[in-house]
């Protein structure tokens, strides 16, 4: 199967970046990239199946596929590749030159999250959002693994949007994986856990 992760935040703000304090000085955008790294990154690969979709309001979407990544010069950890990111965004403001940057893989879309849950929609894709009040996701296990497409639309450090009107007018279904509070890097990997093991 295809799945596809979204997750969307509006504090990112990289204007005071520095590396020594990620999370104060970036809007957490740390929380962003463990979960880039949680959802692309196998044991010692690519996850071939996975790809994310980041949403950034000050900064448009991003799109991480492996496939268009080299995995032996990718930036494996936190702090390494949050400092390539922050360079792929500050420059990709300037100019379209990505060349020395080893994330200038990285694809970017015109949509935003409605717009592209919209596009997904139209492709038959099985969306759903992740959300504690959700349905069991174990008790629907088996036929989420059965589909070949899906997109898990995750929250982050900020859920509002999960609840905004726009996005409870598309009426996607909501899952849940428990009633203990995740973190959105640590749903990516359970959701890889149980829905890609052989």
């Amino acid at each position: 199967m295809t799945i596809i992760f979204f997750i969307k935040s509006k504090t990112v703000n990289i204007d005071r970046y520095n590396i020594k304090d990620i999370p104060g000085s970036s809007g957490r955008l740390d929380v962003i990239s463990r979960c880039i790294l949680s959802a692309i990154l196998s044991n010692n690969d690519f996850e071939r199946n996975v790809q994310i979709w980041v949403f950034l309001d000050r900064y448009g979407t991003f799109i991480f596929d492996p496939a268009f990544f080299n995995y032996e010069i990718f930036p494996k950890n936190e702090l390494l590749f949050t400092d390539y990111f922050v360079k792929f965004l500050q420059k990709n403001k300037i100019e379209k030159d990505q060349s020395l940057n080893m994330l200038s893989s990285i694809k970017d879309s015109e949509m935003n999250i409605i717009e592209a849950i919209i596009h997904f929609k139209h492709l038959n894709y099985n969306l759903y959002i992740l959300n504690e009040q959700g349905q069991d996701f174990f008790k629907l296990f088996s036929k989420i693994r059965e589909e070949e497409n899906t997109i898990f639309i995750i929250g982050s450090q900020e859920d509002e949007y999960l609840y905004s009107k726009e996005l409870s007018a598309l009426k996607l279904p909501m899952l849940s994986i428990g009633n203990q509070s995740y973190l959105a890097s640590s749903v990516i990997r359970l959701l890889k856990l149980h829905l890609l093991a052989l």
